[in-house]
């Protein structure tokens, strides 16, 4: 058993848990870490330097940190989050703090820092976003909780973080739950950003009948221009890799069947309760159900519609979806934004939609050229009620939509899904109308309903029995 000598403590080794205590102490810091499974502890033994400590007990790796105490989770999130916190709060003094850094629901986390304050022990929710390679090398970190508690740690995050223009990927974002709520939103918005790429990727393959070299040429041109970003960058990459067990390449030999761990449902979900419209987000988590119902759509075949032609012009139709890619992701920032903004009213958050975009430039998966401009937005527009608006922004999306109109009608015509893209230009449609006809919804609400309507012509509240003379 070590001395109380350790900085830091971490409590989860897998791959992503032991490459955040590298990180941690590549930048000086002394951590202890712990896991369940001897092997992981082992591996971290093996990986780290002299100021890393693999505890062989729970109790072992809680005296071996100073006090008061900083303990980091990176364990699934639900229930596993709740195990580990009952099984540590013996073992903790007051003032201890632990900041669970794993994609846990904002709601659980509220949830545990009232019931951890009750025993005078602290709880921060810590977003963290870069995968595996971003933990080791610099992830961007979303904290949120108790200002004075966060200012013990933050200097810490600010030295692991990614960095950009010297500038840490990291900023304290608000009390309580607000951390892991801006992690939730950046995961809702990689679900549309990753369902609009694979949209892109149909629409080349199947209908301009691009060959993988071709996938990736496009991929890596449009990774040097406006869209520049990891993911457009990682799916570049994507098509050059071979399989090892075939001369296929490995992108072909992947069922068509995309998981998800519920952090795209919280978004939507939470969207729904706050009444903020993800309609992108929406259609990206839809996707991903139906990929997964690879039985039923192996039985579609009696679904019958137009069948797919072939592109005459290659080099239209990489420009058209160029523009339609661009289009739809800043939609897709937009809508994250939109809903970042009215959460941060409802549940006193204070964010500073800058800051956050800011700290999305590195480390995490959505990083892009993108969230530089969107980082201007709010900057220039503090008060911008919607990211579509923004002065340098506006004039792109309205450059940009013909190629969006143009792409979603040949999805169309040759009968492929492009929800997100079509959801994407539905947002902005809807936006961009002074009339809508929701007055005819509210007509049949006052119908079937009595539930009243407002007027054009004046004000006030009213019902009108429909159905007499």
């Amino acid at each position: 058993m070590k001395d109380s000598q350790y900085n830091f403590g971490m409590i989860g080794l897998g791959t992503m848990g032991r490459n955040l205590v590298n990180n941690m102490a590549s930048h000086g810091f002394a951590v202890a870490g712990f896991d369940k499974d001897p092997a992981k502890v082992a591996a971290l033994k093996n990986e780290a330097g002299g100021n890393v400590y693999g505890a062989q007990s729970l109790h072992d790796f809680v005296s071996a940190i100073a006090r008061p105490r900083t303990i980091m989770l990176l364990v699934p999130a639900g229930q596993p989050v709740d195990d580990v916190v009952a099984e540590l709060k013996p073992l903790l003094n007051e003032e201890d703090l632990i900041m669970d850094c794993g994609n846990s629901h904002f709601i659980d986390t509220d949830r545990r820092i009232k019931e951890l304050v009750r025993n005078k022990f602290h709880f921060m929710g810590v977003g963290i976003s870069g995968g595996e390679e971003g933990a080791r090398k610099g992830p961007s970190i979303m904290p949120g909780g108790n200002k004075k508690v966060f200012d013990r740690v933050g200097p810490m995050l600010a030295a692991i973080a990614a960095k950009v223009n010297n500038e840490p990927c990291t900023t304290y974002l608000g009390q309580g739950s607000a951390g892991h709520y801006v992690k939730m939103v950046h995961n809702g918005i990689e679900y549309a950003l990753m369902q609009l790429i694979a949209e892109t990727y149909q629409l080349l393959k199947e209908y301009g009948g691009f060959t993988n070299g071709e996938l990736h040429n496009a991929f890596d041109g449009w990774n040097k221009g406006p869209l520049k970003s990891f993911l457009v960058e990682i799916t570049a990459e994507i098509f050059t890799k071979k399989d090892e067990l075939t001369s296929n390449y490995l992108v072909d030999m992947i069922q068509d069947s995309a998981g998800q761990k519920g952090t795209g449902i919280w978004t939507s979900q939470s969207a729904l309760d706050l009444q903020v419209p993800v309609p992108s987000i929406d259609a990206a988590v839809t996707a991903r159900v139906i990929s997964a119902n690879k039985e039923q759509r192996l039985k579609g075949g009696a679904l019958k519609g137009p069948g797919i032609t072939s592109a005459t012009d290659k080099e239209a139709l990489l420009n058209n979806l160029g523009q339609a890619l661009q289009f739809s992701m800043l939609i897709a920032y937009a809508q994250g934004m939109a809903l970042l903004q009215k959460a941060s009213a409802a549940y006193n958050y204070g964010y500073s939609l800058s800051e956050v975009a800011k700290i999305w430039r590195g480390g995490c998966i959505i990083r892009a050229e993108a969230l530089e401009l969107i980082m201007e937005a709010y900057n220039q527009q503090p008060g911008l009620a919607n990211l579509m608006f923004g002065n340098k922004v506006a004039p792109i999306l309205v450059e940009t939509q013909q190629g969006a109109r143009l792409i979603i009608k040949t999805a169309v015509e040759n009968g492929i899904a492009a929800p997100a893209m079509m959801a994407g230009l539905a947002y902005y449609d809807g936006y961009r109308k002074d009339w809508l006809p929701s007055n005819l919804i509210q007509a049949q609400r006052d119908y079937f309903g009595a539930h009243t309507y407002k007027r054009t012509d004046r004000d006030g509240i009213f019902h009108t029995e429909w159905n007499k003379n």
